[in-house]
């Protein structure tokens, strides 16, 4: 990390085993996958094994990243079922060949497939693909044969996740196997989706209100409840007739179209639309705007990082990818996140604004799009100069007036961790950070250019903070403040608190260096 601090973002739990106590240590931001195959090693099995947990108490505990952490006298009770590997030897021609030339034979039906997403048997190559997983695992294959697998491997899954669309068997949900299929969800039955609903206190309803909220302490099923919250709180549900399991649907579709990448993710949006809801709040906007429109600003921050891939949209240019292609190199990032939103919206039982006529569905899908291209930060200075132009005069009825803040205000919430208390802001550094040092990692290899604030030798946290509040971050609050100054005290000030604690190390750093050069 260059000489900026290093990361806290591990995570301890404690298994009992088989009789036996272990330990394991994850990165919070592992795949479910990644913590399973950790419990497998620990226990000494297959990592293909089945894992059951459960607490002291003999409540099952879901197996993922954000299972809560505990004590040796608390130790999760694993239990570790055997896979069946008698798949591995089935009739099938293909299977009969050496790993290495069924992963050429894979790649030869992707290429040639892949151009037409339509005609790719996803199950049957998936399939195919955990034949190959569960032989390199049992056979004793040399290390060249598994490095060149596990490579082909990557490419193929990466292709079949680009080549269709990702949404939640709700189901399958419901039996409790929680994995996603690919393709539309099953129409087989009224299946209401699961998700524990949480009674919230009336101190947790006012404090999701404020800007000082922790997101941290709050599981992924909770936020979904408090997203849930706000929707009836603001009005939401009866505005657009929302019917109570499609919000869920869609809620969990929209969880489960976020990756899980260390600072693009579903945390993220979460963050985000909390600091919106907050901003409601604080500037009564209920007053001066329609509940379509306050509508319009909950939805488009829960979506506005949709399947973010954690590589910016720089990188989408510079390396070329589909998703420049398809949108010109004109913020393509920001474009895919729209166009995934409403595809999950134009399926009827993930979409909450099935019962709005044409048109008003219109001004919604509008609107939205306007706001998530906003989040561009490459149209921050035309955004932020149209706001400024307007403030004098401002009219909440004038349409241009009201697009403009709107504009603004989701601007505000996207990059507003550091209007936080420092314990709560400081993670979500660390966060962006590892996502930034991935990319450059990722630019050096591929002979791409590299910026300066994503370079792992180069940037520092003071350095990567104080720039961005002193140029970004502090300007835009303070013109929002001029049109609501209730908050200057709740959002500037400690905006310019944190300026001056990031200064503070900066000069601390350089002392320290220049002792070390003497």
């Amino acid at each position: 990390m260059g000489n900026g601090s290093s990361f806290d973002s591990s995570k301890q739990v404690y298994l009992m085993i088989n009789g036996s106590l272990e330990k394991i240590v994850f990165s919070l931001h592992s795949s479910t996958r990644d913590v399973q195959e950790l419990i497998c090693q620990a226990g000494k099995v297959n990592r293909f094994s089945q894992v059951t947990l459960r607490n002291v108490d003999g409540a099952y505990v879901t197996v993922s990243p954000t299972i809560p952490q505990n004590d040796e006298n608390h130790a999760y009770i694993a239990e570790i079922t055997p896979p069946n590997l008698t798949d591995v030897s089935v009739s099938n021609p293909s299977t009969d060949l050496v790993p290495v030339q069924i992963m050429e034979q894979l790649a030869r039906e992707m290429s040639s497939r892949y151009a037409k997403p339509d005609e790719v048997n996803t199950g049957e190559l998936l399939d195919r693909v955990k034949t190959l997983e569960n032989r390199m695992d049992v056979e004793g294959l040399k290390a060249v044969d598994i490095d060149v697998c596990k490579k082909s491997i990557d490419t193929i899954k990466g292709q079949i996740y680009e080549a269709q669309k990702k949404f939640i068997d709700y189901n399958r949900l419901r039996d409790g196997s929680g994995l996603p299929e690919i393709g539309l969800p099953s129409k087989r039955g009224p299946s209401v989706p699961h998700y524990t609903k949480y009674i919230l206190s009336k101190e947790t309803i006012e404090y999701l209100k404020q800007p000082t909220f922790d997101i941290w302490h709050w599981e992924p099923n909770e936020m979904l409840s408090l997203l849930e919250h706000m929707y009836h709180e603001l009005g939401l549900v009866r505005e657009f007739n929302i019917h109570g399991v499609t919000l869920k649907k869609w809620l969990l579709c929209i969880q489960e179209n976020y990756r899980n990448n260390p600072f693009h993710n579903f945390r993220h949006c979460f963050c985000v639309t909390q600091m919106m809801y907050g901003m409601i709040h604080l500037c009564k906007l209920h007053e001066s705007i329609s509940k379509e429109d306050i509508g319009i600003l909950i939805t488009a921050c829960i979506c506005h990082d949709l399947d973010h891939p954690g590589y910016n949209n720089t990188y989408q240019i510079n390396a070329r990818t589909q998703l420049a292609l398809r949108y010109n190199d004109i913020s393509p990032l920001e474009n895919h996140h729209c166009a995934v939103a409403f595809e999950i919206l134009s399926n009827p039982e993930t979409n909450i604004f099935a019962n709005c006529d044409t048109e008003t569905f219109k001004r919604i899908r509008e609107g939205i799009i306007t706001l998530i291209l906003a989040t561009d930060m490459a149209q921050h200075s035309e955004i932020m100069q149209n706001f400024k132009e307007k403030l004098d005069t401002f009219d909440y009825d004038n349409l241009r007036d009201l697009i403009a803040l709107k504009m603004v205000l989701i601007k505000c919430c996207d990059i507003s961790n550091e209007v936080r208390p420092m314990e709560i802001s400081e993670p979500w550094l660390d966060c962006l950070l590892e996502e930034y040092f991935n990319q450059s990692d990722k630019e050096k290899e591929q002979g791409l250019p590299v910026a300066p604030f994503m370079d792992r030798e180069k940037v520092t946290k003071p350095t990567a903070q104080i720039g961005f509040i002193k140029f970004v971050l502090l300007p835009m609050f303070e013109e929002v403040s001029k049109l609501f100054p209730q908050l200057h005290s709740v959002m500037v000030e400690p905006l310019r608190k944190a300026r001056d604690h990031w200064e503070r190390l900066k000069e601390q750093d350089d002392e320290l260096r220049h002792k070390q050069e003497a």
